[in-house]
């Protein structure tokens, strides 16, 4: 790519904090399945913030009871598991407000769906690269489209832009509350490139219509000829990730029995399976090892909103990679 490619390679040393960093410590300081015969047997009842969680609490709730546990939806009684995810991350930063992030008891990871950075099959942009130059020689004239505004699809676009060392406050992005006005969007060329959740886009790429030019995930997803972020350069790990919390103030004998049943049923064949059957990613992390990483996943969303100038830069946090039970 000539002096282009070379100022963007230059520019690709900023470091997000991604769901890879924190992958390796998943099996640390968490107590092991065997140990759950020794400890009193709970039930659990696994609901969803918003119905966008309810197939994910479901199928959560489906693979606990496959793995021996008494575990349901909208149950009156037992350990309450609440299912919720990075959308209401930024919904309470955008609002000024609370969710319950903030408030529960930080229990595992679930899942995550892996975003994908899309063009119109006519695009002049070829691959990944000659959108990085064209974001990087003007991020207000790269017209960009997805989800709401200050959504996952919107932040994965601010942390491609930092990573390539684009000024982030000009990025013109245009959000949508559904997936197809994004495609209607796109296709219409109301928008240079979009992104969103592959599933969103699985059946536009299968026609031809769109062409996908990276995935966020750290590794390639099958049956999909596209390059991840990392392998084009740019350090970015990210998904639209699910999570279990408890209640705020549940008892430490609760949260240890409950990060347990989270601990075996995340690595269950039952919740591989569900997994591999949604098109979810794997990505279990549970009891504090999660609660350090959330620490930095909070952090991180926060100063990406920032950097988009969405909420304002003095918002202060005592969250930087040290979050436990509430900040």
């Amino acid at each position: 790519m000539g002096d282009s490619g070379s100022t963007i390679m230059r520019r690709r040393g900023f470091i997000a904090w991604g769901l890879g960093l924190a992958a390796c410590a998943a099996g640390c300081g968490v107590e092991r399945a065997g140990e759950r015969l020794a400890a009193p047997r709970t039930g659990f009842s696994i609901n969803s913030d918003r119905r966008r969680w309810a197939r994910v609490g479901q199928a959560f709730a489906g693979a606990a009871r496959a793995a021996g546990f008494e575990a349901g939806t909208g149950l009156g009684a037992g350990s309450m598991i609440t299912v919720t995810g990075l959308p209401a991350l930024t919904a309470a930063e955008l609002n000024n407000g609370q969710s319950l992030l903030d408030t529960g008891t930080p229990l595992a990871r679930l899942s995550g769906e892996a975003e994908v950075v899309v063009v119109p099959d006519g695009s002049p942009l070829r691959d990944f690269d000659d959108f990085c130059a064209r974001l990087l020689a003007g991020p207000g004239r790269t017209l960009l489209t997805g989800g709401p505004q200050g959504e996952p699809d919107h932040l994965l676009f601010g942390l491609i832009a930092k990573a390539l060392g684009a000024d982030t406050r000009q990025v013109d992005y245009t959000g949508y509350p559904s997936s197809g006005e994004a495609v209607a969007a796109l296709m219409a060329g109301r928008a240079t490139a979009a992104a969103g959740p592959l599933s969103n886009w699985r059946t536009g790429i299968g026609r031809g219509r769109v062409r996908a030019l990276a995935v966020s995930s750290a590794r390639r997803v099958p049956d999909l000829d596209a390059p991840t972020l990392l392998e084009c350069g740019v350090r970015v790990d990210f998904a639209d990730w699910v999570a279990a919390f408890g209640p705020e103030d549940m008892p430490a004998e609760r949260r240890e029995a409950a990060v347990r049943m989270c601990d075996e049923v995340l690595r269950s064949r039952a919740w591989e399976a569900a997994c591999r059957t949604a098109g979810w990613l794997t990505i279990p992390l549970a009891g504090d090892d999660f609660a350090l990483w959330l620490g930095t996943e909070i952090a991180r969303t926060r100063a990406t909103l920032r950097d988009l100038g969405l909420i304002d830069a003095t918002k202060a946090t005592t969250c930087w990679g040290s979050c436990g039970n509430g900040h």
